[in-house]
């Protein structure tokens, strides 16, 4: 089972167990996280959502905090002696994806018994 969830104004494709690296979230090192914006989920039958799926959670938990590794930028104008070197380290936080829960599939098996 997967699932495309989109945090950080991006997309990505996870699985229970995964380690993920995402943008700087505001959470603490060991706190749990909800991911709400599921756009898609794969279990028997793939779920597309419009935009998103309802009833679907994902959940991780914050492993650490860092930053990248070091980029490089560097500007130049020829023959005009004007040269800026500046370096850049994004940080990013270090999430395992520990569920991923359906509560419409639950919701949907209680009405087929009642």
């Amino acid at each position: 089972m997967y699932a495309v969830i989109e945090s950080c104004g991006k997309q990505y494709k996870v699985a229970e167990g995964d380690v993920i690296f995402f943008e700087k979230l505001d959470a603490e090192e060991g706190k749990k996280v909800t991911f709400d914006k599921v756009v898609l989920v794969s279990d028997e039958k793939v779920q597309v959502g419009n935009p998103y799926v309802k009833g679907v959670k994902v959940e991780g938990k914050v492993v650490a905090h860092g930053k990248g590794k070091k980029i490089i930028v560097f500007k130049m104008k020829a023959k005009k002696n004007y040269r800026r070197k500046q370096g850049h380290r994004q940080p990013y936080t270090k999430v395992e994806i520990t569920a991923i829960k359906t509560t419409a599939k639950k919701a949907a098996e209680e009405k087929v018994e009642a």
